[in-house]
């Protein structure tokens, strides 16, 4: 190899984590480099993860509306066009994928496409692929390879009759029964646009609830409407193998000798770090047994000068998540204080119907106070009935005297949009009375902000 290229920044992924923490840095007058293995820059999160699975959702429910008007109209239910919708996908991700690119350049940043693993704690190489090496030196480094499906003994990924997060859009055709394995978030996502697409899905999590990280009354939520779209949600389940009858059925062993059937299978029991090619000991790095790396408050890892951001940290593991790490890491990496969040991050989960949150979910304070709720339900708002989608609600929570809203939680179709309503008015530290008397346009979905703090207001009083 040739002398090292010289940097500031060397950025190694190109996913929202990387890419925001690459134009960060390169704001501020950094040479920086983003190095990326895949054809395309993005990461997984354009071409495998979060924007695919949301454009199939977006797509699922366009025909599933459009499916229950023609029904209504004449007996018999529509093929589902399944390869228009995958084109649709790949469509979205191309042009995605070309804007993140652009975006890129636009800031100054180099495009490295090859493989990158360390050479010494400042050198990274590049194995283009025509096979040549590039050496690179930088004062920085940020890490944010992502993640893979996570593999497990006994449960065998073949992506043809048992799938993964990353090739179940490879299905040629909509299965007529799926069973998904998990309780998690990327588990719950595909198991309710799977059965709002009419699969009869089965999901079997080893917890006592789904979605565990949020309050109980969103994962009841999430339960009812999945099982109104005819799924099957069943808990305290642990999979012990599956076997193929050579012809049409999967047979999923449980660890209490039952088994479920279904045509295809999909395997959703988390995600592992990318870190096994980063030859990360001569960085003085190890990552842990799920190949993660530990972090401090800034994101630097063990290795002062070496920040990691995404799913290569841990949970939760979102694209939103990732991009605010991403942002701070290269604005810290260069020497600038990060802006703080307030009002903290929200938590946006595209299941059918959708669910948000941001703040707190608790219903007592720091000080050990109970704290104030309302809430609004979606069947009482006029812009839900109009949508015919009267599914959910929309829950405040305040200070006990209702002079600040530190929490809100949503679940109903839009909720991830309707959250960050929410979230300006905890970041502005706005009371009830505030969105008690504001306008509101009629009738919109906002609206139930108000019936919410009418409602805590109510409670204040008793």
């Amino acid at each position: 190899m040739t002398d090292p290229q010289q940097f500031d920044l060397i950025v190694v992924g190109s996913g929202p984590g990387g890419q925001k923490g690459a134009i960060a840095a390169a704001k501020s007058g950094a040479r920086v480099a983003v190095v990326e293995s895949a054809r395309s820059v993005g990461g997984a999160c354009v071409h495998y993860g979060t924007i695919p699975s949301k454009t199939l959702r977006q797509l699922a429910l366009d025909w599933s509306r459009a499916d229950r008007l023609e029904r209504s109209q004449k007996e018999g239910q529509r093929a589902l066009p399944l390869n228009e919708l995958k084109s649709r996908v790949e469509s979205v991700a191309v042009q995605l994928g070309a804007t993140v690119r652009e975006q890129l350049e636009r800031n100054g940043v180099h495009i490295l496409r090859g493989r990158g693993r360390f050479e010494s704690p400042n050198e990274i190489s590049v194995t283009t692929p025509r096979g040549a090496r590039k050496l690179l030196r930088a004062e920085k480094i940020l890490l944010a390879t992502g993640s893979t499906p996570r593999s497990l003994e006994g449960i065998p990924v073949d992506h043809e009759h048992v799938v993964d997060s990353d090739s179940v859009l490879s299905l040629s055709y909509l299965p007529e029964s799926l069973v998904v394995l998990g309780g998690g978030v990327i588990a719950c996502e595909y198991a309710s646009m799977f059965a709002c697409m009419g699969s009869r899905v089965t999901i079997l999590d080893r917890a006592p609830r789904p979605l565990g990280f949020l309050s109980p009354e969103l994962s009841e939520g999430f339960v009812t409407a999945f099982e109104a779209m005819g799924g099957v949600y069943r808990a305290g389940c642990s999979p012990k193998g599956i076997t193929w009858d050579g012809f049409s059925v999967n047979m999923v062993t449980l660890e209490d000798g039952s088994f479920v059937e279904g045509e295809k299978v999909m395997v959703a029991l988390g995600r592992t770090g990318v870190t096994r090619e980063l030859d990360l000991d001569k960085a003085g790095l190890a990552p842990n047994e799920r190949g993660l790396l530990e972090v401090d408050e800034s994101l630097r890892t063990a290795v002062p000068h070496i920040y990691a951001v995404g799913d290569l940290i841990g949970p939760p593991a979102l694209a939103t998540t990732a991009m605010e790490q991403g942002r701070k890491a290269g604005e810290h990496a260069m020497g600038a204080t990060p802006r703080a969040n307030p009002g903290g991050l929200p938590v946006g989960i595209y299941t059918i119907p959708d669910i948000a949150t941001v703040g707190v979910s608790e219903l007592k304070g720091e000080d050990g106070r109970p704290l104030v709720e309302g809430t609004a339900h979606f069947k009482e708002v006029a812009r839900s009935l109009i949508n015919g989608d009267t599914q959910g609600w929309l829950r405040l929570i305040a200070e006990p005297t209702g002079e600040r809203i530190v929490g809100v939680q949503i679940i109903g179709e839009g909720a991830t949009d309707l959250i960050h309503v929410g979230q300006l008015a905890i970041q502005g530290r706005q009371t009830l009375d505030d969105l008690i008397e504001n306008v509101f346009n009629f009738p919109t979905l906002t609206e139930a902000y108000r019936v919410a703090a009418l409602d805590a207001k109510t409670r204040l009083s008793d």
